[in-house]
């Protein structure tokens, strides 16, 4: 599942305004034999390395980005063959092949003057390591992921975590399960300083499509960090909330394994997000609250109906007839407060935690009172 919104077009505009069709100097005649013969020998090997990194040192020496975006779809075309009998080989010798480039073609970026050029050539080697789609080249990407550049950051996370790469890794044995510990392991850090909302929904969405338990356990962790930064009142992007809350209730209904603990983090942050609508209501700028509100409709239709297996519309209507008793009384039915247990944690049997006397908290977190006019960012 991709989320319905990106809110990252404006940060990779430079990056697509060079896909448009020019000519290049890779030499294909002999790569398109290749691709083309049933049986490869060492000479063909020899060939595709060479065809890959001529084609990456292309990459690293344009000085015309317009025809940087067609040098990389030329490398994409040909890192497969054209018939069958020789996939295999061929396959494992590009895949071979891109990594050594690839790898040696970010250390000489990595040197490169000025900055505006060097985190271009970058950004196009993650854009042609995402394309690739190949596990082999995680390592690489993931070693970007911290990059003080957004768009750096955001094509090395988009990288490991294309729907491409998810499923070959699902799909893996092993070696696959390995990899996927060393994503989430790297994403686990990332995910508890990430700023950028379109990065942390992509960490979120691998997240939950993997296959691996690590990757519930991320989800919880970033869940976990949504509700922090809503009781401290400094959570922005509220409508990332709206993907968070379906990825956690998607998972409550596939899994079994800690699904306690999942449908916990679901029903804690669906109420952080309705307290906040609430108590934020003389504080908020307009754009939050209608994020917020949007929020709460589409989880209450998507989540909540499925979650208790009966249409919800009562949240929606309160909305609409800005009504923040019957609001509040919906969410103490659903979500639990002072009348008692709410219907969700009846339902999927959870708490919310214990108290120091070991007693079962039935009632999520309150949010404290808006410190001050908070405003968009």
């Amino acid at each position: 599942m991709r989320a319905n919104y990106r809110f990252f077009a404006a940060l990779t505009t430079s990056v697509f305004l060079v896909c448009v069709t020019t000519s290049f100097a890779l030499d294909m005649r002999q790569i398109e034999k290749v691709r083309n013969k049933g049986v490869l020998d060492d000479g063909d090997f020899r060939v595709i390395d060479s065809f890959v990194a001529q084609a990456v040192q292309e990459l690293l020496q344009t000085t015309d980005f317009t025809s940087i975006a067609n040098t990389r779809s030329t490398i994409l075309a040909n890192s497969t063959s054209a018939t069958g009998s020789a996939a295999a080989q061929y396959t494992q010798q590009f895949s071979e092949s891109a990594y050594k480039h690839i790898a040696s073609g970010m250390a000489e970026a990595r040197q490169l003057t000025p900055e505006d050029r060097r985190l271009k050539i970058i950004t196009n080697l993650l854009i042609l390591a995402d394309s690739l789609a190949d596990p082999r080249l995680t390592d690489l990407a993931l070693e970007m992921a911290n990059n003080h550049s957004t768009v750096v950051r955001y094509w090395a996370v988009h990288a490991v975590t294309n729907q491409s790469i998810t499923e070959r890794l699902n799909s893996g044995g092993a070696a696959s399960l390995g990899t996927v510990e060393k994503i989430t392991d790297s994403l686990k850090t990332l995910a508890t300083e990430e700023t950028s909302c379109e990065i942390i929904v992509q960490i979120a969405e691998f997240a939950a499509a993997t296959k691996a338990p690590q990757g519930q356990e991320l989800l919880v962790q970033i869940a976990d960090r949504r509700i922090s930064q809503y009781t401290d009142w400094t959570v922005d992007c509220e409508l990332l909330d709206a993907t968070i809350c379906k990825l956690l209730s998607d998972r409550v209904l596939s899994t079994k394994a800690g699904r306690s603990d999942v449908a916990r983090r679901f029903a804690q942050l669906y109420s952080c997000v309705i307290q906040r609508y609430v108590k934020g209501k003389n504080s908020l700028d307009k754009t939050r609250k209608q994020q917020l509100a949007s929020v709460l409709i589409e989880t209450e239709q998507a989540c909540i109906s499925k979650l208790l297996r009966i249409p919800q519309s009562v949240i929606r209507k309160a909305i609409e007839r800005n009504d923040v008793s019957a609001l509040t009384a919906e969410h103490n039915r659903l979500l639990g407060g002072l009348t008692g247990t709410g219907a969700l944690a009846k339902e999927l049997k959870f708490d919310y935690g214990k108290t120091g006397d070991g007693v079962k908290l039935t009632s999520p977190l309150e949010l404290p009172m808006p410190p001050k006019l908070v405003t968009s960012r």
